[in-house]
């Protein structure tokens, strides 16, 4: 089974944190209605699948965790873009770049 489609969404759903993390720092809930947000309903991510690929770039130091209290007051975790991760969001927009390209390319093509 070939492993690229699993990484291209995988690249896909990082670019979308980490862009929904520019302008502040936010809870899971509010990282999944920032992405419903910022592709204007194209991309419907509920905050449950997202735990693995913020448990994943919290290792790679692109983001960081701690406990806060929500605007409803209940204890959340609160998500914010590191240094590392603002190079890593330059890295993730210039690769969506080359795909997007790739992609108009093609359906120009067929």
């Amino acid at each position: 089974m070939n492993s690229e489609p699993t990484a291209l969404l995988q690249a896909t759903l990082d670019l979308l944190i980490l862009k929904s993390l520019v302008a502040s720092e936010m809870h899971g809930l509010g990282v999944s209605r920032r992405i419903l947000q910022i592709t204007g309903g194209t991309f419907v991510v509920k905050p449950g699948p997202l735990f693995p690929a913020r448990h994943r770039m919290g290792e790679e130091d692109w983001i960081s965790a701690f406990w806060g209290d929500s605007e409803n007051n209940r204890r959340a975790k609160y998500y914010r873009l590191s240094k590392a991760g603002r190079k890593q969001l330059e890295v993730e927009t210039e690769r969506w770049g080359r795909v997007s390209w790739a992609i108009a390319q093609a359906l120009e093509a067929s």
